[in-house]
């Protein structure tokens, strides 16, 4: 029987503002943090001894966030119920030399970040954003959300066939952004400028992890606002939702019979393999040592583990009304259709027929519909961290997601129901 829904459309108004004040994966988890601080959660540190008390944690690093409930009375081998995601978003981001121009134009130097379409970046009022490493040891985020840079396309009078032939780019010609005016170009203005906005001495910054955004917000579209359009939903859609859900299911406190689990991983985009992605040991060390501090044993993880179910919640295909016969024939996934479960019989998704079913028992718990995704067969399929952590942790994976337009746009598009809708299964889920 299903239970009355947790979330509506203003949790869709809260991912606007989200995705709004969380233009890099520091940000984002900055911001998941925010708001499970809000819920009774509290950060412990990497380097310290960790307790097994009740109550919820959270784990920071880098654009990676890896936060957990523990119930009263929660047994060393009670399961996990994850809910997994990716905080990264394809995009330009800046190099170690970053002043760079010619012809009287001030530019910045940027190198491509895992697979935007290049084209949507072109023309578009673009801020800068990101980490700040300063000399004492700490980090400072820093977001320049106003127009600062622009990638400006090439008149049509001197590339007359690019309506016929198409436009084609060159990621280290093409895509760098103008940002001023000026033949003297000098090494250190950019983050002169920068530690100038973010009130630091100068000198003080020492290293960078910097990346452009739009500075355009997020907004309603359509005659009756049923549509959302906005940037980086690929994947801080699933982020914001799986905060909102295990905020919603700690509150379950002592009911719940599973230990749920947040997991937003940086670096999905290009890969996965690094210290805060999912092809490294984050997760796995979180997970072991939460058992751990229960006072658990091997034998109590691997109990755990065994049991362990993880939605891998990104964002999927929707059937795109122009170019319908680029999706399976029989499977067209619809926006505000509810959330898709992928399958892919080459292991790009994780999903098989009991993990169909475990995801089937929380939308119906929840009362959400659910569709279901598979790529057409001519098509390559692309992949999620799905099936790292199945293949890593030897935990049972699920692949699922909201169906989208546009991904990899500087701009994305979902309807307005699906945020929700997903919250609500993941919720659902959580509770067990």
């Amino acid at each position: 029987m299903s239970e009355p829904p947790r979330f509506d459309r203003g949790h869709t108004d809260d991912l606007m503002s989200f995705l709004a004040a969380s233009p890099t994966p520091y940000h984002a988890v900055a911001n998941a943090a925010e708001r499970l601080e809000k819920a009774g959660f509290s950060q412990v540190a990497e380097t310290d001894a960790w307790d097994g008390t009740a109550g919820g944690k959270y784990v920071l690093r880098g654009g990676a966030i890896i936060a957990w409930y523990v119930p009263e009375g929660a047994a060393a081998h009670t399961p996990f119920r994850i809910v997994g995601a990716h905080t990264d978003s394809p995009n330009l981001r800046v190099k170690p030399r970053p002043d760079s121009g010619a012809h009287g134009w001030r530019q910045v130097a940027v190198e491509i970040y895992g697979g935007p379409l290049l084209n949507s970046w072109l023309d578009r009022d673009l801020g800068l954003a990101g980490r700040l490493s300063l000399r004492d040891g700490t980090t400072r985020l820093v977001d320049v959300d106003r127009p600062l840079l622009r990638v400006p396309q090439l008149a049509i009078h001197l590339d007359r066939a690019v309506n016929s032939d198409g436009l084609k780019l060159d990621k280290q010609r093409h895509m760098q952004p103008v940002w001023g005016l000026g033949e003297d170009v000098r090494d250190g203005d950019l983050i002169a400028f920068l530690e100038e906005t973010a009130g630091l001495a100068e000198g003080s910054v020492t290293g960078w992890d910097l990346m452009v955004h739009p500075v355009e917000p997020p907004a309603y579209l359509g005659r009756d606002r049923e549509l959302v359009a906005g940037p980086r939903m690929d994947n801080l859609l699933s982020v914001h939702a799986g905060t909102a859900a295990l905020a919603a299911a700690a509150g379950r406190g002592p009911e719940l019979p599973y230990i749920p689990v947040l997991a937003a991983f940086d670096h999905e985009e290009n890969g996965s393999q690094s210290d805060t992605g999912a092809d490294g040991p984050l997760l796995g060390s979180v997970l072991e040592r939460s058992v751990l501090a229960r006072g658990g044993t091997y034998e109590d993880r691997a109990r755990a583990f065994a049991a362990t179910v993880c939605l891998s919640s990104d964002t999927g295909h929707a059937v795109h009304p122009n170019y319908a016969e680029r999706h399976d024939p029989t499977h067209h996934p619809r926006v505000d259709g509810g959330p898709i479960l992928k399958v892919n019989v080459n292991n790009r998704y994780a999903t098989d027929g009991s993990g169909r079913a475990v995801f089937a028992a929380a939308c119906e718990k929840a009362g959400v519909p659910f569709q279901t995704f598979v790529s057409n067969n001519a098509m390559p399929c692309g992949t999620t961290i799905g099936p790292i952590t199945a293949a890593r942790h030897g935990i049972r994976t699920v692949d699922i997601g909201v169906a989208i337009l546009s991904m990899h746009s500087v701009r994305e598009l979902c309807g307005a129901k699906d945020p929700f809708l997903l919250a609500n299964a993941l919720t659902a889920f959580l509770e067990g």
